[in-house]
């Protein structure tokens, strides 16, 4: 089978010749170790191996959005006003928020050393700044949606693999606006409140959840945002409220369309699988094991496998950290666990990928050993 085929059979719930391995955002991204941008870490020697193992040997999965682009009649500049500067090898962006009569500012930091941003102070900060935040005119969210980037990446890849349109949920779009502490206090505390802020964010992103999956459509989807209500963050009964509630509906747009959808969810997942699989999910990543996660792969395969695909389940951690016959044995238990029994299918695949500007030798034979263990894979 080629990679294309047999992602796409493992999708269908069709038999394939051996199980998918992916390498997640390695392969995911289009990664360029050519660009001698002093924040892309991608051009450090150590990282051209594993790159080249990505493309060349994994099934791979790219992700990535449709192309956005301010409406025409998007009033976004009246509001919203960012500053970009650099200090110490570090890039900081500030973005200044002005409605309902309140200043708020939201500041980012990229290190030249490491591919991450982080968000050092968020956007809302308490209820009165999201009370704020809901004065915005619904024609601030208004976008120009292109799929142009979609289709070409698709005949870039060939019959190397996939296009995964990559997407937030209306909660990721919700909770990402304030501190994680903020965030959980709100969402438990003035439910009434953030249900509007989630309608909010939903109406925009159902619109355009419809055009690509119109415009692209019978193509795998991933879904950001559930992890935002799984414990402990969370109880489950507010998992159903503002996860099923609102992503629910962009299941159905994808599904209606002809297409897949994947949810995304770090962590906990025990007492939440039961509401992914009644959204009608075909397929979960990253399912971590304990203690990151609260299940065992095989647990999940038997009880959800038969609707949905796996995608998983090995820690990052473990890549980097495990001396190389450990980390074996994980994989060998991944692959044997995620293949159990009668399912839809598994893909062998990370939790993420390094975010450091070099690979050390250890880790680049853990990347080697997945590829190696999963194309022998029953043979």
């Amino acid at each position: 089978m080629t990679r294309r085929e047999r992602l796409m059979a493992t999708l269908e719930g069709k038999p394939v010749d051996r199980p998918a391995v992916s390498f997640y955002e390695i392969g995911g991204w289009k990664l360029d170790p050519d660009d001698l941008d002093e924040y892309n870490i991608y051009n450090d020697p150590s990282w051209r191996p594993l790159i080249r193992l990505a493309e060349k040997e994994t099934d791979v999965i790219r992700t990535l959005p449709a192309t956005q682009t301010p409406s025409a009649d998007n009033p976004r500049e009246e509001f919203f006003q960012t500053e970009t500067w650099e200090e110490n090898r570090s890039r900081f962006i500030r973005t200044t928020l002005n409605v309902g009569g309140r200043t708020m500012t939201e500041t980012t930091r990229r290190d030249a050393e490491t591919d991450t941003i982080w968000t050092t102070e968020h956007l809302l900060k308490n209820v009165d700044d999201l009370k704020a935040y809901l004065q915005l005119p619904e024609e601030v969210f208004d976008y120009e949606i292109n799929c142009s980037n979609l289709i070409e990446a698709e005949k870039d890849l060939g019959d190397a693999g996939i296009v995964m349109v990559d997407t937030g949920d209306p909660l990721c779009a919700a909770a990402a606006l304030f501190s994680m502490e903020e965030y959980t206090i709100i969402a438990m505390t003035e439910t009434d409140l953030f249900h509007q802020l989630l309608k909010k964010q939903a109406r925009h992103l159902y619109k355009q959840t419809e055009q690509v999956a119109r415009d692209f459509p019978g193509r795998l989807w991933r879904i950001v945002g559930s992890e935002y209500a799984s414990e402990p963050y969370l109880p489950p009964r507010l998992y159903e409220e503002y996860v099923v509630r609102y992503t629910g509906p962009m299941v159905d747009i994808v599904k209606k369309h002809g297409g897949y959808v994947r949810i995304h969810s770090h962590g906990r997942l025990k007492n939440i699988l039961s509401h992914i699989a009644e959204m009608g999910a075909d397929g979960l990543d990253p399912i971590e094991p304990p203690h990151q996660g609260d299940v065992e792969l095989i647990d999940v395969r038997r009880q959800y496998g038969r609707q949905m695909v796996l995608f998983g389940n090995i820690e990052s951690t473990e890549i980097e950290n495990l001396p190389p016959a450990k980390f074996e044995a994980r994989v060998t238990q991944a692959l044997s666990e995620g293949t159990d029994g009668q399912g839809r299918g598994f893909v062998l695949m990370p939790s993420a990928c390094p975010y450091g500007r070099t690979i050390d030798a250890d880790t680049m034979t853990n990347y080697e050993t997945m590829v190696r263990l999963a194309t022998r894979f029953g043979g």
